[in-house]
């Protein structure tokens, strides 16, 4: 899950998709009806919640962590950045957030959550997709 509106997390989001060309990788955007329910389920909270998640299965990871494990895997040469694990969570974490409180002035903000093109749209939960055991 992604902020929607953030031009960084979207440009991210947009990097990823030809990066993973079996689709291994679904989105939702935090706004979104998919996203909030995810949020619910996995006990964040659903108003004022600023961080990228990566569900997988039963496990969420946040921040740094999804990160790292979105790239271990995207696989090589993405996976050297499981590098990263040395340096310890709240570090990480915290380099994390200079960027992500800093985001919308350093990036800019969007109107609206990103549409998906049409040939990634399968790539995006939907409100009617299940959201169980999605990434």
């Amino acid at each position: 899950m992604f902020d929607g509106v953030c031009n960084l997390c979207s440009g991210v989001v947009s990097t990823l998709l030809p990066l993973d060309p079996d689709g291994r990788l679904r989105f939702a955007s935090l706004q979104s009806p998919p996203g909030q329910a995810l949020l619910k389920r996995h006990g964040f909270p659903t108003e004022d919640f600023d961080s990228f998640v990566l569900v997988e299965g039963d496990r969420t990871y946040t921040k740094s962590s999804a990160a790292i494990r979105i790239a271990e895997l995207l696989g090589w040469p993405y996976r050297a950045a499981t590098i990263g694990r040395i340096l310890p969570k709240a570090i990480r974490d915290r380099l994390y957030d200079v960027v992500a409180n800093n985001r919308y002035d350093w990036f800019g903000k969007k109107d609206r959550c990103m549409i998906p093109d049409e040939d990634v749209s399968d790539r995006f939960l939907s409100p009617q997709s299940p959201t169980s055991s999605q990434s």
